[in-house]
């Protein structure tokens, strides 16, 4: 699974208006009549704006967590690593996201598809964890191309 990386621009509100009423998936109603106001998705999403960064995930290595070609990470360079965290990775000059698992000997990135092996790092890699994930945005449709 490979990613593009971008930087978060926070320089503006990213304002949506809200629903105040849950929508339900069955009989459609005129969502207007319960607008409450507005979301800032910015303000919402992205804690640590200096250290917030969004991936386009490319790849199936994450499938069976739900997470697929297009959706899109919002990921925190900020936030200390915790054992099992989802995380991007810098490995060998390449990134990627998995679970990360910390052992004794080793740390471990695990996939969400049984297609694809365990990884172990060790000594001999170029490894960090660059950033936790923080968020998914599912796509729905196609991805934009950039």
């Amino acid at each position: 699974m490979k990613l593009k990386i971008y930087k978060a621009d926070t320089t503006s509100d990213l304002t949506i208006p809200l629903v105040s009423n849950n929508i339900r998936a069955g009989f459609p109603s005129p969502a207007e009549d319960y607008m409450e106001g507005i979301i800032d998705l910015n303000r919402e999403l992205i804690q640590n704006p200096a250290t917030t960064f969004l991936a386009r995930v490319t790849g199936s290595s994450m499938r069976e967590e739900s997470i697929d070609e297009g959706d899109i990470l919002i990921v925190d360079k900020s936030l200390a690593f915790m054992n099992h965290d989802l995380a991007v990775c810098y490995l060998n000059g390449e990134f990627t996201l998995k679970r990360v698992r910390q052992e004794t000997d080793a740390f471990y990135l695990v996939p969400a598809n049984p297609e694809y092996k365990e990884i172990k790092v060790t000594e001999g890699n170029d490894f960090i964890i660059w950033g936790i994930v923080t968020y998914v945005i599912k796509a729905t449709r196609r991805p934009r191309v950039f």
